[in-house]
């Protein structure tokens, strides 16, 4: 079983990397880095589309399969739509350029950037490949699928609302400048990254049903340090707090960072 789950992470990685290439080659052209995040996100079902080809995709991990896919696609065809197609490159990817265009070839630093993503891509695919290798256990571990599912659902509702939600405030001129502190944006300041976490959560409980289900665990314990540590939300707020400096401090102190809860009261003015 261990050959078998290496293979296909392997395969996750591969694919991971081959799109990685291609998209550093159109972002050098057009110069906007924030392809890379396309790509990242939809990379999760052309890996499926991969191992569906490659190795076929068990009767019993459909349901998976299709969660996964529909999360990927969704992710991926907003990120493009809505921030990269006819739109500036982003400030966080823009405060890269600079600060790499200083060291030396900014070019280089974004394909070793690009190809870290295609990595975390294979290694992110430990969340789910267990149902590609593995039946399902009986009793009530197997029925921990039917648990996944609304989980995954609820992540994928949660984030396409909190991505509409976004999107609608920030078509609004008058917003422009503020911070978007409503719907779940007035419970969490990134309920988009909550919801994203959420889903690799809800592939975890699905392979838990499985034996050695347990290495699906490295996936959302990954995804919450990526979040926390390194290009979620530090780099986000980094560039809320340039561009929108006290309105967004003020939103920090009042506002969950990440799991949503009941905003504190606003501080009184003196």
């Amino acid at each position: 079983m261990t050959t078998a789950i290496l293979i296909r992470l392997g395969a996750a990685w591969a694919t991971g990397a081959v799109i990685m290439i291609g998209l550093w080659l159109w972002a050098r052209r057009i110069g906007n880095a924030a392809w890379v995040d396309v790509g990242w996100a939809g990379s999760f079902a052309i890996v499926i589309a991969t191992w569906t080809v490659a190795f076929g995709t068990p009767r019993a991990a459909a349901p998976l399969a299709i969660a996964v896919v529909a999360w990927s696609a969704r992710l991926a065809i907003h990120l493009a739509t809505d921030r990269v197609i006819g739109h500036p490159e982003e400030g966080r990817y823009v405060e890269l350029r600079r600060r790499w265009s200083r060291g030396g070839s900014a070019d280089r630093a974004f394909f070793v950037f690009f190809q870290a993503q295609a990595l975390l891509v294979g290694i992110l695919a430990s969340g789910f490949v267990i149902a590609w290798v593995a039946a399902p256990l009986p009793g009530w571990r197997g029925g921990l699928r039917w648990l996944a599912l609304p989980l995954a659902a609820l992540a994928i509702v949660g984030e396409a609302v909190a991505d509409a939600q976004l999107r609608a405030w920030k078509r609004d001129p008058a917003h422009r400048g503020g911070v978007c502190d409503v719907g779940l944006w007035g419970w969490s300041r990134h309920p988009n990254y909550f919801f994203e976490w959420l889903i690799w959560v809800a592939y975890l409980t699905w392979s838990l049903a499985y034996p050695w289900g347990a290495i699906a665990a490295l996936a959302p314990a990954l995804m919450l340090a990526t979040l926390f540590k390194v290009t979620g939300i530090p780099a986000t707020e980094a560039q809320s707090l340039r561009s929108r400096g006290d309105a967004y401090r003020a939103y920090q102190r009042r506002v969950s960072a990440f799991v949503p809860w009941f905003p504190r009261k606003a501080e009184a003015r003196p």
